[in-house]
């Protein structure tokens, strides 16, 4: 049951930042923390993925706090998003034998800290009276939990 949690929460991450927690998935397979050797998503711990992944990561905590960022509920945006939550969820679940259910919770938990994670930004923004100390807050709960959750399987 462990493993779906884990799953969901890691997908709930990229409901807040796309690309960081995948890179955090990426970097605990090429580590060797995550086994996904013979699965279809061993090309995550290759040896070049977790620094591409890394660098877009970057490039969307840049560009995140830029005026003409569309909203992450926009199909565009909400779709990387899911795909991600999805990624990460399998990836997460995949040595336990359990990647479709990792999948499933990890889209679960991406469409969750989506809406949810966009809601409480605006509401915290809004209360602030300023964006950006909560973007980066947003940053840093997003990276945060993704280390301690793809820690687990240190």
């Amino acid at each position: 049951m462990a493993i779906y949690l884990l799953a969901f929460l890691i997908g709930l991450t990229t409901g807040l930042r796309t690309l960081a927690p995948l890179a955090i998935v990426s970097w605990g397979a090429h580590l060797g923390w995550l086994h996904l050797e013979h699965t279809w998503l061993s090309f995550l711990g290759a040896t070049v993925t977790p620094w591409i992944l890394s660098l877009l990561a970057l490039g969307e905590l840049v560009t995140d706090k830029l005026p003409t960022t569309p909203s992450r509920k926009v199909p565009m945006q909400f779709g990387a998003r899911l795909a991600t939550g999805a990624l990460s969820g399998a990836a997460l679940a995949a040595p336990a034998g359990a990647c479709i259910a990792g999948l499933v919770a990890g889209v679960i938990g991406a469409i969750v800290g989506t809406l949810g994670g966009a809601e409480l930004r605006g509401r915290l923004a809004r209360a602030v009276g300023n964006d950006l100390p909560i973007a980066l807050l947003e940053d840093a709960v997003a990276i945060g939990c993704s280390l301690l959750i793809v820690s687990r399987f240190a």
